[in-house]
């Protein structure tokens, strides 16, 4: 029995062990949380599981411009009934990262989400492919600079104040939804 399966408070300091410098551990709610360098990011998903992380739960990715992106994967202990949060960072402009299937088979359906709606490139995925957007579709929709069409077609459905009108309110000049260049879809 590992050292992290015996005792999930050791977690911390088994990560500090093992990684030195090239780890970032913090908690918080009780959760480990494990950020390191994208070098690193197999290893760190094989160790964790060696120590008793053996049930994947997701993976996904979170666009933090202007650098990049991290990706997080959430692994759990069913023997400890321990959570690890695992992350790390890809650039922007070069958003790669060593698949995890051959770590977790149950990454490939999280890989495949990710690169789609992101970006994030996995290499050596065996199947990276489209997942749930139409064939054709263009772009990666959870990007933050992804312009969304339906947010200038549609009226924006914030509140109204009182007395304004199905118009809007001739005192107030009209705006754009958040996320909408000033330029996007006005006529002239």
């Amino acid at each position: 029995m590992s050292d992290l399966a015996r005792d999930p408070r050791r977690a911390p300091a088994v990560l500090m062990e093992r990684y030195g410098p090239r780890v970032q551990v913090s908690e918080s709610s009780g959760e480990v949380t494990a950020d390191v360098q994208a070098a690193d990011w197999i290893d760190l998903l094989g160790f964790a599981r060696s120590t008793g992380y053996e049930f994947f739960d997701w993976l996904t990715a979170v666009d933090d411009p202007p650098d990049g992106f991290q990706v997080v994967a959430h692994v759990f202990d069913p023997v400890s009934r321990e959570r690890l949060l695992l992350r790390t960072r890809v650039s922007r402009a070069d958003p790669r990262l060593p698949s995890a299937v051959g770590v977790f088979r149950g990454a490939d359906w999280h890989e495949r989400e990710t690169f789609e709606m992101f970006g994030v490139i996995f290499e050596g995925h065996p199947n990276l492919v489209p997942l749930l957007l139409p064939e054709g579709f263009e772009g990666h929709p959870l990007r933050k600079d992804f312009v969304l069409a339906a947010r200038v077609a549609k009226a924006w459905p914030g509140a109204k104040e009182p007395g304004e009108s199905e118009h809007g309110s001739p005192s107030r000049r009209k705006t754009l939804p958040p996320g909408v260049p000033a330029d996007w879809g006005r006529d002239g």
